[in-house]
């Protein structure tokens, strides 16, 4: 088992390396002291186990392990801290353990053997349903798919409907009434409960064969999903944003990682009426968190990476002057007049043409300035 330890206090380092050397099934991959030398490796290097403190230095030990959890979901996570408040906090990301310290050999190797167990069983994915999960890509598209049994054969379009509609709800229920209304919006109402019976039937008959049975909750007339056993590429997006209310050196790995997770708008190939709403708060919430990265990027002279996210932004909304004033600002930091002059003469063409407009004089001005 691939083991990494983080605390800033050397002596609690050497402690637990020394403990760790001595149990059997144990290699020790990498021991560190701040949270961006940590993320770059996780990065590139497989973990299984991380012991962190939840106090390291200037950095968040939590934030760390909300950065870890999205980086590689299957890491188990260790706590290790002098302080016993922060227990409860530190269960959101639920960690494997929480150990206050010192820490003693025997507890030690008590979670070592717990984290092992747990690796065995995962190994071994027995019936092929342990560990097994519904894996979920919404932006840009919509599939699900799981190890077991690959992609999801849809037995009807709306079995498949209803999966996107509970996923929307994030684990919520969701009123019966509510989901007539919303995905058979035009038929008679006892004709819409039965087809939903139906596609209720259809949905859980197709999930079962990749091990989900009982995925789809229903109680009291209403529905929702167990979302314990789904990875959902656009819930795991909304919850890396929220971690990354500030954007600098110890995140930023993480924030540009994120970044490219947004391939695109919510269930986009899909004419679904009842996205509509969360389609644009997901895109709203995309175009904030970009601006503010591809603004941090400019003000670290990342001008390649800071264009690049601006460029993505301009090209899903030709028209917003923010995005546009973003990266003409890039360009002229840049220096690459020839880029800034082309742009800046399409934009004009674009405008005019499609609106019979000219650019507003803070983006005459801006360009006039560089």
């Amino acid at each position: 088992m691939k083991v990494l330890l983080v605390d800033d206090e050397p002596a609690m380092l050497l402690a637990m390396k020394r403990l760790l050397s001595k149990m059997e099934g144990v290699e020790l991959v990498g021991s560190f002291q701040n949270a961006v030398e940590v993320l770059e490796f996780v990065r590139e290097r497989e973990v299984d186990l991380a012991f962190l403190d939840i106090q390291i230095a200037a950095d968040d030990g939590l934030e760390l392990a909300h950065s870890l959890r999205l980086l590689r979901p299957d890491l188990d996570i260790v706590f290790t801290t002098s302080h016993a408040e922060y227990a409860i906090q530190a269960y959101d990301v639920y960690p494997l353990d929480y150990m206050v310290k010192p820490i003693s050999r025997r507890r030690l190797a008590e979670t070592i053997t717990r984290a092992s167990g747990r690796r065995s069983v995962s190994s071994s994915d027995v019936g092929g349903l342990t560990h097994n999960r519904l894996t979920v890509r919404g932006m840009g598209c919509f599939e699900a798919s799981s190890k077991q049994a690959g992609a999801v054969k849809w037995i009807s379009k709306k079995s498949m409907e209803l999966l996107a509609y509970l996923l929307v709800k994030r684990g919520r229920n969701a009123a019966k009434i509510r989901i007539l209304e919303d995905i058979f919006p035009d038929m008679p109402h006892k004709n819409a409960e039965t087809y939903l019976n139906t596609a209720v039937y259809q949905l859980r008959k197709a999930l079962t064969m990749h091990g989900f049975k009982a995925i789809v909750i229903s109680s009291q007339e209403q529905y929702r999903l167990d979302l314990d056993q789904a990875d959902v590429d656009f819930i795991q997006f909304e919850q890396g944003i929220e971690e990354l209310s500030e954007i600098n050196s110890a995140n930023e790995a993480m924030a540009i990682d994120l970044e490219k997770q947004f391939t695109g708008e919510l269930f986009e190939d899909k004419s679904f009426g009842w996205v509509t709403v969360e389609r644009e708060r997901l895109a709203i919430m995309y175009d904030s968190f970009a601006k503010r990265l591809a603004s941090w990027l400019l003000a670290q002279q990342r001008y390649r990476e800071a264009a690049h996210i601006a460029r993505k932004m301009v090209s899903r909304n030709e028209f917003e002057e923010e995005s546009n004033l973003l990266l003409l600002n890039i360009l002229g930091a840049m220096g690459d007049r020839q880029s800034l002059d082309h742009y800046y003469e399409r934009y004009t063409q674009l405008l005019l043409q499609e609106l019979g407009l000219k650019p507003s004089p803070l983006i005459q001005g801006l360009y006039e300035q560089y």
